[in-house]
């Protein structure tokens, strides 16, 4: 066959062109990613940079260390936190080291009792029936989930009652219980997903060689389940860790967290931005890592239940 043939001209053409626009859409699909990657990861940089600056480079917008400014230690040095101070007595940086490990006790405190009570309610929406009058399991497991769109406002001032009624205020442990209680939804959601993965043969298998209902939950059922637990823990943590309403509304000086000290960078002359940016990325700090030595956890039980 001749190779001058319009029909192998044609085809050429046709794969030309199909070359030249997968290559645009994988070009297209890249940038794509490497602006929303930059979106994403500006704010935190931001906020590393200015921990670095003085009060003029701020106020001037100055970006990049080295070229727009030269990078400073007074955003780590009103912490106690530089190379400088550090071995030095400082109240600030044991006010903060105080607040790091009120946010640690309460966040690590509200998600696992979160994930306890959420994994026995779960597991209950997953294996039995309920019928409260009008409601079923799916009725129950959306009010559950409904309760993530009330504003916290809502129930400020009954919290706010209440606690004091049973002396909870600027405690830990109340914070652990209403933090406990904000992350419980989102707990139960997850963990539903999981336990409806989980063949139901294997509940009866395990009734039928003498396990109860409880012994095949603690059993069977959680060994299997718990990437999902763990997801959910790393969840109710992270969204624990960064709670301000509560927190702020809550405590005075005791129990107070890192978010309300964050915000409490400001004085009769305006915000310490320098100082909040410290306080803020050693605030992140602990969740960046969690994401990167956990991610595979994370993923895992967040996918859960989305391929049958």
């Amino acid at each position: 066959m001749s190779t001058n043939h319009p029909a192998l001209f044609r085809a050429r053409d046709h794969d030309a062109v199909l070359r030249v626009k997968h290559t645009s859409g994988r070009i297209l699909i890249y940038a794509a990613l490497i602006f929303w990657t930059f979106v994403s990861l500006f704010p935190i940089y931001w906020t590393i940079s200015t921990s670095f600056k003085t009060a003029v480079n701020v106020t001037q917008g100055h970006l990049i260390p080295w070229v727009h400014f030269k990078p400073d230690w007074k955003g780590w040095r009103s912490l106690g936190l530089s190379p400088d101070t550090i071995f030095a007595t400082s109240t600030v940086r044991e006010e903060f080291l105080k607040r790091f490990a009120n946010s640690i006790v309460t966040s690590l405190g509200a998600a696992l009792l979160a994930v306890i009570i959420g994994s026995l309610a779960a597991y209950g929406l997953s294996r039995f029936r309920y019928k409260f009058g009008w409601m079923r399991n799916k009725d129950i497991s959306f009010f559950f989930v409904s309760q993530l769109i009330l504003p916290p406002v809502v129930v400020a001032l009954p919290f706010l009652v209440l606690y004091k009624e049973l002396a909870l205020l600027d405690t830990r442990v109340g914070l652990i219980l209403v933090y406990a209680l904000t992350v419980l939804p989102i707990v139960i959601w997850i963990m539903r997903d999981q336990f409806n993965t989980i063949p139901l043969e294997l509940d009866e298998a395990a009734l039928v060689d003498g396990c109860n209902s409880w012994m095949a939950f603690t059993r069977i059922m959680l060994p299997i389940a718990l990437p999902g637990m763990v997801a959910a823990f790393i969840l109710a943590c992270v969204l624990c860790w960064n709670e301000y309403f509560f927190a702020a509304l809550l405590t005075s000086t005791d129990a107070k967290t890192l978010p309300v000290m964050v915000a409490s960078q400001t004085g009769s002359q305006g915000i310490s931005w320098w100082s909040m940016a410290a306080l803020s990325t050693a605030a992140i700090a602990p969740l960046t890592l969690v994401g990167i030595f956990l991610e595979s956890y994370i993923v895992k039980g967040l996918t859960a239940g989305s391929v049958k």
